[in-house]
């Protein structure tokens, strides 16, 4: 899923973790999602010249996802998977949207991510990811008219 999101943001991402994955993997899916948002926040730097906003709908066969972003420097997200199965590979379906939630967190973004429709819990789960990753593209693509992209001049 993390592959997903960041093909479709178009990221270079190389991610290595050594996790407590003997006891659940809790611990190690949301120190990712924490090391990825603090790399995509520094990778940012102040913020300026970006459109700032970002929007996607994804489709994956039947389930259909909309990722809304704004690179706010306000840390926030609202997040519904509408998972039904336990686990979604090696990964319980509860640390997916606690990965977003934690990546949005230490990324310091208000993201908002909703599965709209669809029966097959792997293609919800990837739609949203997916969904996520170009709305990250789309906010983060260069505005050479936006300066900094608040009324308040500052998003820090």
């Amino acid at each position: 899923m993390i592959h997903a999101m960041a093909k479709h943001g178009r990221f270079s991402l190389d991610l290595k973790c050594e996790g407590d994955l003997h006891i659940d993997d809790h611990h190690t899916t949301e120190d990712c999602a924490i090391a990825l948002g603090e790399a995509f926040d520094k990778a940012l730097g102040l913020r300026n010249g970006i459109l700032r906003f970002g929007t996607a709908y994804c489709p994956l066969d039947e389930a259909l996802s909309r990722a809304v972003v704004d690179i706010s420097s306000r840390p926030q997200s609202d997040i519904n998977l509408s998972l039904k199965r336990e686990m979604i590979g090696t990964v319980s379906s509860e640390m997916l949207s606690h990965f977003l939630m934690s990546f949005a967190t230490s990324a310091r973004i208000t993201l908002h991510v909703d599965v709209l429709k669809g029966n097959n819990c792997h293609h919800k789960a990837e739609s949203a990811f997916k969904a996520t990753g170009v709305a990250l593209r789309m906010a983060i693509s260069k505005d050479g008219n936006a300066g900094i992209p608040s009324t308040k001049g500052v998003l820090n």
